[in-house]
């Protein structure tokens, strides 16, 4: 039997643990994003909003009748890739929106949105999004008539 191990300084597991916590720095939201009062704020305790356990995410949104999933953040490689990976293992159609990520390089940005699009869902940038959003919008909006 082969076992893996982790050579990961104990104080970097720490402190990777401790940055999920409510309270600590880098969880809480932008200061200069403006919340309002109808915005629901769902907290998220992993990498992954979608891994069970770790956020309400998955449920409000099927309870919601969402079907799809547009994933927009930091970093591209880590938290929006693992987010953006496990909402389409749900079965969520989920959109990457190229330039709404960021990652800490261009190649690891590039590389993610690469990987994405070719095996898990779709790279969209924010125009194309938006068109597509409009354009199924009055799909609905003809429809609904």
């Amino acid at each position: 039997m082969v076992q893996l191990v982790r050579h990961e300084p104990p104080e970097l597991v720490h402190e990777r643990i401790a940055c999920f916590q409510a309270d600590a720095p880098g969880h809480a939201l932008y200061p200069d994003l403006e919340v309002l009062p109808e915005d629901e704020i769902v907290l998220k305790y992993r990498f992954s909003a979608f891994v069970q356990g770790a956020s309400d995410l998955p449920q409000r949104l099927q309870d919601g009748g969402f079907a799809s999933v547009l994933i927009v953040g930091t970093v591209t490689n880590v938290c929006c890739e693992s987010s953006a990976r496990d909402a389409m293992m749900l079965n969520f159609k989920t959109v990457m929106v190229s330039d709404g990520n960021s990652a800490h390089s261009d190649a690891e940005h590039t590389a993610t949105l690469a990987a994405f699009y070719a095996v898990f869902g779709d790279v969209m940038d924010t125009d194309m999004t938006i068109a597509c959003l409009r354009k199924n919008a009055t799909r609905v909006a003809a429809v609904a008539v």
